[in-house]
């Protein structure tokens, strides 16, 4: 039978909370095995062109340098199997061209870290540079664009009678993590040990054993502990390649860590977009149409793509939508997914001109938004496993106090300051992937769970402790859950909100076995009070083994298996992922609701709270999810009014590639943050009934904030980030 309830559900502190807080957390570049060295790389300066010589001499000559390795003697690497379409990831010094500005082009190998960024800075490198293309505006897309239509959108917008046409853009933003890409890389023979920050342990293996031409199995990679990612360790970049190189070369363990500077072209970044959208709708609010046309940023020598039009196929009724996704390849390093990938950016836009045709409908924007909400997912014609959008909006305005909002702008001042209210709504992808995690129950009463999945910040440790904990009847003391090693049970990547929903469900499955098999056990024993009772009465708390209707007719896990002389229990949980054919539309959602303050005189911006209310069904640790809410709100008031990459098109040269220059938020930005959840589960979408948090916090952010600057203000920007002059 299922389990009482006691840690799932409770606001308990991380398990790993005193050793990240004391520094006795190791992440990646803490490690130090035995005889290691230090890696330096070289970065190309210019955006585009072939190398013409390298001058390695004056570096070599430096006590400690051990090799410089560059594209005249590195090892060749094997071809790649089965291909990485679209396009080719970038390979570690494999030919002289240059693909995009700080491409690395060497790296110095030496005794200590000082050592090694001298001789870097002595290496000499010419080139045949040609003028790079780096300004989106301007350059062409190419390949075929990606598209989805449904209707007639162009002939229903013809004949609508409101239309709205309109084109917003997004900056590129940096993840700017706190933890540096780092990576320590050890070879014996021809095994393969990486001490890597990585969010894809599975994937960190198949990459570089794909690069080396050996066994995955030969492949060792550990990532306990990351110090925030936001989606920049998803993948395996070049710079972990160099480092088992390097090691490869110098027959010695090589660490490599990258500078500030070098993540801004190093491990990607969210693309910049150019979203150009006409809505249509009858005169009482109801969607006719839209046409979505984006053009987005990559690198010409690899493809990248993601869902920024979900959110115009399926968020509203609408039922005729056209939608075209044109890539445009720029000479610059390939983007990656950051937090709320697609959907983030998209949102802006979707959300953004929903508050414009309500303002030109003379419409409240939750009540167009209302007019709006589909019976069911119109792009895959499925019915939601769940949708509490409406529970969203309405709890939302109840505690924001949205009835305050005055509809026309500019009416609401307190001296200089123009206050607004905005609101939006946000959606993600309910994504889950095949997981597997070992239990063993021993004759102590403790138990050890192992998964190869990862925590860039969630808690993914804790929470799993806790549903463990529930699913064994044990109290969370007892329960160890081990994470971050490719030698432990395969898990699914710890990216796009999966990991709770994946990894929880294979726990789930291995508890459950466990405790069945203690339970089989007792009622197969005549000596346990249990013997010949029905299993299905049988519970399990604080350790003991008792009839549910009995409490007193019981016995510990411990006496169990010492009667029995067994030393422990074993299973592994499985859980096969998201079915081939899916019978619903799976998606957690959100309702942001932003007041701003903004300055008549300088045009600044002032975030003065935020109130964030999210249908992400079962909450397995309110302060988890707290954390993951109020961190996501923070990541959109910088993605609104902040954050832009700068790059200087005559080079390729990004000039604000540090946190002097790069703005983020910091602590006199944030406001007063509130998240609350909308009770419920969602047994469809996996046996555990929770649905991905992490990502859709932030999928509305970012327009609620622009849509509250136009309330304030009347102004409406529709590029981000807001900036002074854009209100002057």
């Amino acid at each position: 039978m299922s389990q009482p309830q006691a840690a799932v559900g409770a606001a308990v502190p991380r398990v790993d909370a005193r050793l990240r807080v004391t520094g006795r957390a190791k992440y990646a570049a803490d490690n130090n095995p035995d005889g290691v060295v230090h890696a330096v790389i070289v970065d190309s300066s210019v955006g585009k062109g072939r190398i013409t010589g390298i001058d390695t001499r004056a570096a070599l000559v430096e006590t400690g340098v051990l090799t410089v390795i560059n594209h005249l003697n590195a090892p060749e690497l094997p071809p790649r199997q089965g291909g990485f379409p679209p396009g080719e990831p970038l390979r570690a010094f494999q030919d002289d061209r240059i693909r995009f500005f700080g491409q690395p082009v060497a790296v110095v190998v030496a005794t200590t870290l000082e050592t090694a960024q001298h001789a870097a800075s002595l290496v000499k490198v010419s080139y045949d540079a040609q003028p790079p293309s780096t300004d989106m505006s301007v350059a062409d897309p190419a390949g075929e664009p990606e598209t989805y239509a449904r209707g007639d959108a162009d002939g229903a917008l013809d004949s609508a009678a409101v239309r709205l046409e309109t084109t917003y853009r997004t900056a590129r933003n940096h993840h700017n993590a706190m933890e540096p890409a780092g990576v320590v890389a050890r070879w014996e023979g021809d095994r393969l040990t990486v001490w890597e920050k990585t969010q894809n342990v599975v994937g960190a293996v198949r990459t570089l054993a794909g690069e080396f031409g050996i066994p995955p199995g030969n492949v060792r990679i550990i990532s306990p502990f990351i110090g925030g990612a936001f989606g920049n360790a998803a993948r395996t970049w070049v710079h972990s390649v160099i480092a088992a190189m390097a090691a490869r070369e110098v027959k010695r363990p090589v660490k490599l860590a990258l500078t500030r500077r070098q993540l801004y072209f190093g491990v990607g970044y969210r693309p910049a977009y150019e979203y150009a959208l006409r809505l249509g709708s009858n005169r009482r609010g109801r969607l006719t149409a839209s046409a979505h046309d984006v053009r987005a940023e990559t690198s010409s020598y690899e493809t990248y793509s993601e869902d920024v039009l979900a959110a115009g196929r399926m968020l509203y009724s609408t039922p005729n939508v056209r939608q075209v996704y044109r890539h445009v390849p720029l000479d610059v390093n390939t983007p990656t997914f950051m937090r709320g990938p697609g959907y983030s950016s998209g949102a802006f836009t979707v959300e953004s001109a929903m508050d414009e045709l309500a303002h030109e409908l003379g419409l409240d924007p939750i009540e167009l938004r209302l007019r709006n909400e589909p019976a069911d997912d119109e792009s895959i014609r499925l019915p939601f496993s769940t949708r509490r959008l409406r529970d969203c909006y309405r709890v939302g305005a109840r505690e924001f106090g949205w009835e305050r909002r005055r509809p026309k702008p500019r009416s609401t001042r307190e001296g200089d300051w123009l206050i607004g209210m905005g609101m939006a709504a946000g959606v993600y992808d309910t994504a889950r992937s095949q997981s597997q995690a070992s239990v063993r129950l021993d004759a102590d009463g403790t138990a050890l769970l192992q998964s190869a999945t990862s925590d860039m910040g969630p808690g993914t440790a804790t929470s799993m402790t806790q549903l463990a904990a529930d699913a064994l009847g044990l109290p969370m003391r007892r329960v160890s859950f081990r994470l971050g090693d490719s030698r432990m049970p395969p898990a699914a990547g710890h990216f796009g909100s999966q990991t709770m929903a994946s990894v929880g469900s294979s726990v789930q499955d291995g508890c459950d076995k466990v405790r069945g098999q203690a339970i089989t056990l007792a009622i197969a024993d005549e000596g346990s009070p249990l013997h010949g009772v029905d299993p299905a009465d049988v519970v399990v708390r604080g350790g003991r083994l008792h009839v549910k209707d009995n409490p007193v007719r019981g016995e510990t896990y411990q006496r169990l298996l010492a009667r029995n002389d067994r030393t422990h229990l074993e299973a592994l949980g499985t859980y096969a992922g998201a079915s081939e054919s899916e019978k619903f539309s799976f998606y957690a959602y959100a309702a942001t609701f932003a007041e701003v303050a903004v300055d008549a005189r300088l045009g600044l911006v002032r975030v003065r709270r935020m109130v964030g209310v999210y249908d992400a069904a079962r909450i397995i640790n309110p302060r988890l999810a707290d954390s993951q809410a109020i961190g996501a709100m923070v990541g959109g008031i910088g993605q609104a009014l902040l954050e832009h990459t700068v790059t200087d098109h005559r080079d390729g040269r990004i000039v604000n590639a540090n946190f002097a220059d790069y703005l983020v938020p910091t602590h006199a930005d944030i406001p007063e943050l509130k998240a609350i959840y909308i009770e419920g589960e969602d047994f469809e979408a996996d046996p555990i009934g929770v649905k991905g948090l992490g990502e859709v916090v932030l999928v509305g952010v970012a327009p609620a904030i622009a849509n509250a600057v136009f309330n304030a203000t009347g102004r409406r920007v529709r590029e981000l980030p807001i900036t002074p002059e854009a209100l002057l």
